[in-house]
């Protein structure tokens, strides 16, 4: 898609308020998804519709961000947060496994492990994360992009080092999906937060994982929505589970999925890859912007910039009408879809001071 077309479609979509530049702490709504909560919202409260949301919208949403990722649907579970995604993944490990992170992990992906207190956790530099796969090491688990500074991982050796040692590969790409191309069926699990750069309401999550992987998982959430036939499957045991990655959704976040299913359709008009160069080329205006004025931000080509030691200007950024983000004592700006060359430019004016 041109730059022109894509700033029109997004013009049409959004209206921020401020100068929006924290989409790795929540996404803006599009319109189309603001609506169609809206019309749910409706129906629940005057009865119309058939009940608290369609599973067909769920469905609709799982092809969509299938799609999106490279995989087919059947690969694709559906649920509220990573956090919960992840703890499926863990719970699939033998006492004793070693899992691999990187030091300084968001805490949804490390978590779930350390939580088990029988399972052998190994930090190492994200740099060195390829180099630090051995033969005892049973998963490695790490984010795409990194919540704290955007760095982005060295994800082609990683998954070498890992085919090499006979290890899995779990991906969070919360951060990056949405603005970053993923081939998701490259990994063993993914797991993606919805309500950043997928632009989705918060209550979608998305686990993907290969054929082989699904059989090793334990269907923890064993309720009726995960049956291969749901409406028959309401009362007393499941007689079968979905045949797909479906058997380990958990019961919708209607409101959200209904949202969603629009939101995921906006990024497929638009197309992922016309998304990563206009969000990648306005954080490199900005990385260059704050090297002129004397802040030097964390090296790296994502859409996400840090800038170390300065996270105690986020306040001062926020009474200006510019929303960031303060992370591990970083200032953190994320750009996305809805922002221009003013925004960048409107945040370096006033961290220029």
């Amino acid at each position: 898609m041109e730059t022109s077309l894509l700033t029109q479609l997004a013009g049409a979509e959004f209206a921020p308020k401020t100068t929006y530049l924290n989409t790795s702490s929540c996404g803006l709504l599009p319109r189309r998804t603001v609506e169609a909560v809206k019309a749910l919202v409706d129906d629940n409260a005057s009865g119309a519709g058939p009940g608290a949301g369609s599973f067909d919208v769920v469905d609709a949403a799982r092809s969509r961000f299938a799609a999106l990722v490279g995989v087919g649907p059947d690969r694709v579970a559906t649920g509220s947060s990573v956090a919960v995604h992840v703890g499926l993944i863990a719970a699939s490990l033998r006492a004793g496994s070693e899992v691999l992170v990187p030091e300084g992990e968001f805490s949804s992906v490390v978590g779930p492990f350390a939580a088990r207190r029988d399972l052998r956790m190994r930090y190492v530099p994200l740099d060195g994360m390829a180099e630090a796969v051995r033969p005892a090491t049973a998963l490695v688990a790490l984010s795409s992009v990194q919540s704290a500074d955007g760095r982005l991982a060295d994800l082609d050796a990683v998954r070498a080092a890992a085919a090499a040692h006979g290890a899995r590969v779990l991906l969070d790409a919360t951060q990056s999906a949405g603005w970053l191309p993923l081939d998701a069926g490259a990994y063993d699990y993914t797991v993606t937060g919805g309500f950043k750069f997928l632009l989705c309401p918060r209550g979608t999550s998305f686990l993907t994982v290969t054929e082989e992987a699904q059989e090793t998982l334990p269907p923890l959430f064993a309720g009726w929505v995960a049956a291969e036939d749901r409406w028959n499957s309401t009362y007393g045991p499941i007689d079968r589970l979905a045949a797909t990655a479906r058997r380990f959704d958990e019961a919708p976040a209607f409101l959200a999925y209904h949202g969603a299913e629009h939101s995921l359709a906006l990024l497929a008009e638009i197309g992922i890859d016309a998304v990563h160069a206009h969000d990648t080329a306005l954080a490199a205006r900005f990385r260059t912007g704050l090297a002129a004025i004397g802040h030097e931000p964390v090296p790296g080509g994502t859409a996400v910039v840090a800038v170390p030691g300065l996270g105690s200007r986020e306040p001062a950024l926020a009474r200006a009408g510019i929303a960031v983000s303060h992370r591990a004592g970083n200032l953190r700006a994320a750009f996305h879809l809805y922002n221009t060359q003013a925004d960048v430019d409107r945040a370096l004016e006033v961290l220029a001071g």
